[in-house]
């Protein structure tokens, strides 16, 4: 895709605002479930298996994560194209093959049943619900790689409709399985989700066809005059991507043992998904922005400040957005009407989400971080600043969860947020690195 050298900011958001679109629809998609499960028959108890089991399906679906970078990033014509496509295909095999063994009941109740001491009504609810979700990978991988080539030929719209289908097909199956069906609320929001993607990778397939032709039609552009794209290439580029996913993902599952063995650990369990679900509107804002950015920022960086800029005022107003939700009636209204939490229920949330405020504007930033050293073709300080994240959330929480015996859920927000600024401040600084690097060799 050729981008002007100077971009506008209504430019930026016309490009952009059809990623944020669908990052928003998806976000909707933990509070409409939630709403319902807590509607039907032992919420407490089906709430906790379903944040568990989405947890665990998130991990598993990990390494797919970052094909849609990818995908924006690398397919330039036909043979990158297919290319990736072939390794999109394997990737999507091999990362649906650790839930199907997680399924064989032994595995199940050592690694779930046992080590996160879920009750027993808990962990029958967490089994079935894994059950439904084993073809949710494959169907996200392939969407993400279509998803990928269509943002490079600038049909940010078309993906966009794809995911209002996804919504609209998930939405159609929670309400007829609420209705007329007596399924445990677990089983429904699984269900419901991945219909969803399924839904979705054919609609991706279908309206993402003529930027597949286009780009079929491309032969041999060279990628920054290196070539071809080989597998080795590939795997290369991606493999550090793939692994900072699978590390940064790991924090939800990590988090849900945490809670499971902190002060109140129901109620941090149940609370934990509406919590997370209203963060993530906001902070799917900044996520959406990843895509956008490695497709406008140029291949030399040449809009740089254009697109750097947007992202300032973007973390800005992400993170006021989420704090409105903290004060009544907004809180009120989301938690225990829309979110359908009994009040005391609901309290568990307050002090948790104040601390996860500034959390969307952190997402922002790290969107437009990450997509700087992914056209860089520099994935590996990517991973480092994950992993740093990870162990300083899992430091955080020992201390604050069980050294000071916070309530869990509060203790996880702590431990979030800190994890998340020392993500961004590694970047930052790597990034100042790199620059006076260029400059004291003259490049």
């Amino acid at each position: 895709m050729n981008v002007a050298p100077a971009l506008t900011a209504g430019y930026i958001t016309r490009f952009w605002s059809p990623l944020a679109a669908t990052w928003i629809m998806m976000s909707l998609e933990g509070p409409v479930l939630a709403a319902l499960i807590a509607r039907l028959p032992d919420p407490k108890l089906n709430l906790a298996a379903y944040g568990i089991a989405f947890s665990i399906a998130i991990l598993v679906e990990a390494p797919v994560m970052m094909l849609m970078s990818a995908a924006t990033a690398l397919v330039r014509d036909r043979v990158s194209y297919r290319r990736l496509r072939i390794f999109t295909h394997g990737l999507n095999a091999l990362s649906t093959l650790p839930l199907c063994v997680l399924l064989i009941p032994p595995v199940f109740d050592m690694l779930v049943g046992g080590l996160l001491a879920l009750p027993a009504d808990v962990a029958r609810l967490t089994y079935g619900a894994l059950w439904f979700f084993v073809p949710w990978t494959a169907a996200i991988g392939y969407r993400r790689f279509v998803h990928g080539v269509m943002i490079q030929a600038g049909a940010t719209r078309r993906v966009a409709a794809g995911t209002l289908c996804r919504l609209g097909a998930m939405a159609s199956t929670a309400v007829v399985l609420f209705l007329f069906f007596n399924l445990p609320g677990a089983w429904l929001g699984a269900v419901s989700l991945v219909v969803g993607v399924l839904v979705e990778a054919v609609a991706a397939r279908w309206m993402g066809a003529a930027a597949i032709r286009r780009t079929l039609a491309i032969h041999g552009v060279p990628m920054d005059g290196a070539g071809a794209l080989t597998y080795r290439g590939i795997v290369t580029f991606y493999y550090p991507l793939a692994l900072t996913s699978i590390i940064g993902l790991a924090t939800h599952p990590m988090l849900t043992f945490f809670m499971g063995r902190a002060h109140a650990p129901l109620e941090s369990l149940a609370v934990y998904p509406v919590i997370g679900a209203l963060s993530f509107i906001f902070r799917a804002i900044g996520i959406s922005y990843q895509e956008a950015a490695i497709a406008l920022l140029g291949n030399e960086l040449e809009n740089r400040r254009a697109v750097g800029r947007f992202a300032a005022g973007l973390a800005v107003a992400c993170s006021l957005g989420l704090a409105v939700f903290a004060f009544d009636p907004f809180f009120r209204l989301w938690f225990e009407t829309v979110s359908g939490l009994a009040p005391e229920l609901a309290a568990y949330a307050w002090v948790p989400l104040i601390l996860l405020v500034p959390l969307p504007a952190l997402s922002v930033w790290l969107s437009y971080q990450r997509a700087v050293n992914v056209l860089r073709r520099r994935t590996r300080p990517i991973t480092v600043a994950t992993i740093l994240e990870v162990a300083v959330i899992a430091l955080i929480f020992a201390v604050a969860g069980w050294g000071l015996d916070l309530v869990g859920v509060t203790a996880a927000a702590i431990a979030f947020l800190g994890g998340r600024l020392l993500s961004n401040l590694y970047l930052e600084a790597r990034g100042e690195t790199s620059r006076l690097r260029r400059e004291r060799h003259g490049g």
